[in-house]
């Protein structure tokens, strides 16, 4: 008889976390957006923007997550002004150029959180694929030399403004760190912080390398459930 309870006794308490474990989610969704700073040379280059993001935590235990994620961030930067070489009036002595960088991320990051708690937080990190697109327009028409990596333009000679102009895109490698606090149990609102950095390619010109590694910090409001 004691055999017997003692034996019962145990499959109550190996069964319990193991039950407590099934009533965890196996995936959970998150969504959101925020502000996002450019960081290092390239905030130079690009004010501060925006981002937005969706993505799905698939649960390995109540406390590590496998996560795959899509963000959107998006730049505007300053009106920049270049001497015009080849000037046909004094109006247009100068050049002006706007620019603004669009930046489609897929990362798959290692996420450690806490669990059971109505405020928690975590930490994740892991690699990332980034499509970066650059598109510069200009009112003005005329020669000018213009050499910006994150613009991924340059041409340390004067060429016409058509050649300057346009789309231009480079798809790289890199990673993100970070991590965010969360407020509620079935359904969380977030607010994360997180480091990118991307390695980019080189721009050959005039004998010299520029290059086109950038970082950003976006900071993201969002919603996990």
């Amino acid at each position: 008889m004691r055999t017997r309870t003692l034996a019962m006794l145990a499959c109550v308490v190996l069964a319990t976390p193991a039950a407590g474990y099934a009533q965890d989610k196996a995936a959970e969704f998150n969504f959101g957006g925020g502000f996002s700073f450019p960081s290092g040379n390239i905030k130079d280059t690009f004010d501060t923007g925006w981002n937005g993001t969706i993505g799905v935590t698939f649960n390995v235990s109540p406390v590590v997550g496998i996560q795959t994620e899509y963000m959107y961030q998006h730049f505007d930067g300053p009106t920049r002004q270049f001497a015009n070489v080849q000037p046909v009036s004094q109006d247009d002595a100068l050049l002006s150029i706007e620019s603004n960088q669009q930046v489609h991320a897929g990362t798959f990051n290692l996420v450690i959180k806490s669990h059971g708690s109505a405020v928690g937080g975590y930490v994740l990190a892991g690699p990332g694929v980034y499509h970066r697109i650059v598109q510069l327009t200009s009112p003005s028409v005329g020669f000018a030399s213009v050499c910006d990596p994150y613009w991924l333009v340059c041409y340390p000679v004067p060429v016409s403004t058509d050649q300057i102009l346009g789309d231009r895109s480079s798809t790289d490698f890199g990673m993100n760190f970070g991590g965010g606090i969360t407020f509620g149990r079935a359904a969380k609102f977030y607010v994360e912080a997180r480091y990118h950095y991307v390695w980019g390619k080189k721009l050959e010109a005039g004998g010299q390398s520029f290059s086109t590694n950038s970082a950003y910090f976006p900071v993201t409001f969002g919603f996990r459930f």
